[in-house]
Formats: C-alpha cells, sequence, structure tokens
C-alpha cells in the first residue's frame, strides 16, 4: 500500500518502496524469470515490504499550531518520504532498514508556507529536506547523520498549479511542485509544452528538475533543464526573491545559475518562468543497425557534430540493444528521431541516415506515425526504456545488485573510458561477489565535443549483502570516471551518493564560494545536510 498521491484524474497509487506504480512492478513470476537470467540469484523474490513492519518510530517534534494544518505524521507517509529509488534505496526498503524516516512531512500550499516551515525548523534544530516526486537515484531526498534533532520533508507537490501564462512570450509561470504530467495537462489547451521529458517524467517535478538540472527529452543542443529557465523564486532561510524575468542578459553572474543543481542545499524552489514550445505536429524516426561499435560512435558523433540536431540519438550497445529487444544478433543499435511544430523533418532524418550509412550503419523503416512506429527497433526501445526501472526491482527482489550511473566525456575519451567501465567495473563487481556481471552502454546525448554514456550493471549478490557490495561497485565507478576525468554525473545529480567523485571534480576556488554561500543563506544549516556541502 502507498501513501503517496496519486496523479489527478487517476487512482493508481505510487509505490512506497519501488519505481512508479505500485500495481505496475512485476509479480512472483515475473520475478523469478528475470532472476533466472543472472545464475546465483535467489530460488524465490522477497517479498513485498510493508510499512506495518517497519516500526516506524514517533516523531521526535510536534509542528506549532500554527504549521499544523501544513504537516503529517502519518507512518505511511512518513515512509514514501524516507528515501529515494536507487537500487540501494529499494533493496533496503526490502531487507526492512529503510534508513532515517523523517518525523514529519509538510506540504506546503505557496512560498510564505515554505518560508514559516523554514524559519520553525532553523529555530528548532530541524534538518528539512526538499522533496518533490522522490525519484532521486543519488541519495538526494534522505537524511543520514545524526547531526539534527528532528527530520522534516518538505513535499512541495501541493504548489502544481501552472500560475500565468504568455502566450506571446510563450512562456509560464510555474509552481516547482507540479509534476510532469500535472504541468503538461495544464498547457495543452493553450498548444503549448516544456517538453522536457525524463525518463521519470510521471514521478519528478519540475522543482525538482531544476535543483539537479535534470536531462529530458531533447539528445542534443537542449538537453537540459537549465535552457528552458527564464527566472527563478527561492525561498531560504535568510531571505525570498526572484530573478529578473528576461530573454538574456549579461548582468553579472547568472543568480539563477547558484540554484540551478544546489539540491536543496541553498534554498527551496517554490516557482518558475519557463520557456516553452508549440507541441510538434511533424515527427519522423528510424533505427541504424552496427556490427562495429566504434563504428557506431564514429556516426553518433558525425551526426551530433552535423547541424541537424535530432531530437533523439540514442545509441545502444549490443548488450542494451538485447535487452531491449532491438536486436538480437549482436548488433549495436542507433535510435533516431525528429520532430518540429512548423514543418516536416523528413530530409533531416534521410540526411542522418546518410551519415549513419557512411559509418557501416544499416538502416531500418522510416515511420512519420508518432503512435505505432513501423521501425521494430524504434518501438521496442521505447517500451523498454519506461519498463526498465520496474524490472530492476523485480530483479532486487531476487537478490541481483542493479547499478546505473551516468557520465559525460569529451569525444577523444569515450573509446576508452566504455573499455575501463565495462572492464574495471565488471572485474570488480565480480570480486564483490562471485559471479559474473553484465555491464551494457549507452549513449543518451550527445554534443559536437563529447557525449554522455549511460552504464547499467547487473550481477547476482548475496543475501543481505546487497547494499555493501552496491557500494564497492559504485566506489569502483567514480575511481573510473575520476581517472578519465568524466564527469561524476550528466544528469542524475550529486545526491549524497555522488559527493565523492564532486568534490574531487569541482575546482577549489568555486569550493569557497559555495561554503560561503550556504553560510549565508542557510545559516542553521538546515537544508538538506550532507548534500553538496559538508
Amino acid at each position: 500500500m502507498s501513501a503517496t498521491p496519486s496523479h489527478p484524474g487517476t487512482s493508481r497509487t505510487r509505490s512506497w518502496w519501488g519505481w512508479g506504480y505500485a500495481d505496475a512492478q512485476p509479480d512472483d513470476a515475473e520475478c523469478a524469470a528475470l532472476g533466472a537470467l543472472l545464475p546465483g540469484t535467489l530460488a524465490r523474490p522477497l517479498p513485498i515490504p510493508r510499512v506495518a513492519d517497519l516500526a516506524v518510530p514517533r516523531p521526535c517534534v510536534s509542528p506549532p499550531p500554527a504549521l499544523a494544518h501544513l504537516v503529517t505524521a502519518d507512518p505511511e507517509v512518513r515512509a514514501a518520504h524516507a528515501m529515494g529509488k536507487a537500487y540501494r534505496d529499494v533493496i533496503r526498503a526490502l531487507r526492512g532498514r529503510p534508513g532515517r524516516i523523517p518525523d514529519l512531512v509538510a506540504r506546503p500550499g505557496n512560498a510564505r508556507d515554505v518560508s514559516d516551515l523554514l524559519d520553525w525548523a532553523g529555530g528548532h534544530g530541524v534538518a528539512v529536506i526538499p522533496f518533490g516526486g522522490g525519484s532521486s537515484v543519488v541519495g538526494g531526498v534522505e537524511y543520514r547523520g545524526d547531526t539534527h534533532r528532528a527530520v522534516l520533508s518538505l513535499d512541495m507537490t501541493s504548489m502544481d498549479r501552472v500560475l500565468q501564462i504568455d502566450t506571446a512570450g510563450r512562456s509560464a509561470r510555474i509552481q516547482a511542485g507540479a509534476l510532469g504530467p500535472v504541468l503538461e495537462e495544464q498547457l495543452r489547451p493553450h498548444g503549448l509544452t516544456l517538453r522536457h521529458f525524463p525518463q521519470s517524467f510521471e514521478f519528478s517535478t519540475l522543482g525538482g528538475w531544476l535543483a539537479t538540472r535534470a536531462g529530458g527529452h531533447y539528445a542534443t543542443v537542449r538537453t537540459h533543464i537549465d535552457d528552458f529557465v527564464q527566472s527563478l523564486h527561492v525561498v531560504t532561510p535568510a531571505a525570498s526573491g526572484a530573478s529578473w524575468r528576461l530573454p538574456a542578459s549579461g548582468a553579472g553572474p547568472s543568480p539563477d545559475r547558484l540554484f540551478l543543481g544546489s539540491e536543496g542545499a541553498l534554498g527551496v524552489i517554490t516557482e518558475a518562468w519557463m520557456r516553452l514550445q508549440q507541441r510538434p505536429r511533424h515527427k519522423a524516426s528510424a533505427s541504424v543497425t552496427f556490427a562495429d561499435f566504434q563504428q557506431a560512435l564514429d556516426a553518433v558523433r558525425a551526426v551530433a557534430q552535423s547541424d541537424l540536431a535530432p531530437a533523439n540519438c540514442r545509441l545502444l550497445d549490443s548488450g542494451e540493444a538485447l535487452l531491449a529487444g532491438a536486436a538480437h544478433d549482436g548488433s549495436a543499435v542507433l535510435v533516431l528521431g525528429f520532430e518540429s511544430a512548423t514543418g516536416p523533418v523528413d530530409d533531416r532524418l534521410t540526411s542522418a541516415l546518410d551519415l549513419a550509412r557512411d559509418h557501416g550503419g544499416r538502416t531500418g523503416a522510416l515511420t512519420q506515425d508518432r503512435d505505432a512506429p513501423a521501425d521494430s527497433a524504434v518501438s521496442a526501445w521505447r517500451s523498454a526504456f519506461l519498463r526498465m526501472p520496474y524490472l530492476r526491482d523485480g530483479l532486487a527482489r531476487m537478490g541481483a545488485v542493479v547499478d546505473t550511473f551516468e557520465t559525460a566525456a569529451t569525444w577523444d575519451k569515450i573509446p576508452a573510458l566504455i573499455h575501463a567501465v565495462r572492464t574495471e567495473v565488471g572485474a570488480a563487481a565480480l570480486k564483490a561477489t562471485g559471479h559474473p556481471a553484465t555491464v551494457t552502454c549507452r549513449l543518451t546525448h550527445v554534443y559536437p565535443d563529447g557525449a554522455a554514456p549511460y552504464f547499467t550493471v547487473a550481477v547476482a549478490g548475496r543475501p543481505g549483502d546487497e547494499v555493501q557490495i552496491w557500494d564497492d561497485i559504485k566506489a569502483a565507478a567514480n575511481d573510473v570516471l575520476h581517472g578519465h576525468r568524466a564527469t561524476i554525473t550528466h544528469h542524475h545529480a550529486v545526491g549524497r551518493d555522488h559527493r565523492p567523485g564532486y568534490d574531487l571534480q569541482r575546482p577549489e576556488p568555486f569550493a569557497l564560494a559555495l561554503r560561503a554561500a550556504k553560510d549565508a543563506l542557510d545559516p542553521h544549516r538546515i537544508l538538506n545536510p550532507g548534500v553538496l556541502i559538508d
């Protein structure tokens, strides 16, 4: 059972312990079938955990009467806000060890409520963890430590309205707690869209996207939510304010850049003016297969360095292609897609396919039908993309250790980086478990100067030791990324899990400035302790 609210217009409920909707989780038979793919997993799946078995402790603090209507101490609500949705979180819930459960969950209705809650928390030693959809996979929405008297999860999803639309300027002022579908439902009658579709689209919020600098729908050009921001309104323990709404500005360092990616450590984003687009009317997609992965990389680089700007340019290695059902003969598969609100895109797709063929690619069928793609590889990839997090949870129930991590590096480093991850992380998984691991790679976003590889590692674990194994694999992955000067994260955020890599990556002058900003904006150190800054 889940206490997490369903989306408006649906009776489906969120899983408190795993990804997405509770009714979409794999059943026992599907879990067993998944486990059979990894020798050494459990004979039967772990039972779905119940909040009633957690012995949720009584809150250590009570809200003042003036704020009591915003706050709940319901055990199921609190358990649903204890963690994100990383593998580490899922297996801890399955093993009945979810970590520190927040004492209270608050659902503010406006910026004044947020300010009042922060004032109260700062005066009473209460840590505040901003919480959007709870889909963090990097430990971004949990409390680790013991330096605060109590923990308050600040659930922003009651602040979910599109407040104002400027049709002439094609932009909108939107509250930060709007989940992806809720946001798009309000824009649709105006013929507009934000068109930011991360894999977590259904289960994440605008504020979460902004606070983590989320990557989205577009594989080229406008790859991150940053590209759509016009201005932000932020509430901090020290003060509140909004940046000016401007198409562009050269007036000093950008105030928005301070809070984009700040992950709730410096302030709470309460609303934003966002740049919108007309809904696309023209789409075309196709797949390309490659017998040689290096040739596939060369083809993707050629497409990225052209002026074609595909909306989708995802390269699956042979393992990813097999798992997605996009290819069964050991080929790598490139999924290409173009879209436009103003005119046909067939010529652009044709040009991209010509580039791919120049590098040894074999093309599949073209399609202009967005709902029923004729290309079977494109269709298979789309289905697998949305289903994959649920399958990860099914594997977790079978005691498998499954990790995904992503990065970005310049083209000159990409081949060696991918090879090192496959070999060194695979070796670390074998050493930790005694079982061979499956390590696959896909490119999710591409640029003229580099690409963003996304890796999946799956291996049979040891019952009860899954978290330690996950930590060992994560440490090995972080070492490889740092050794190849690849970023610790391209779009998953830093959270708590990526802190070691982030501390190594950021230059010291910036670290000094960030610490000073934390001191000035959050003097009581209550906002998301441990994220970005000690």
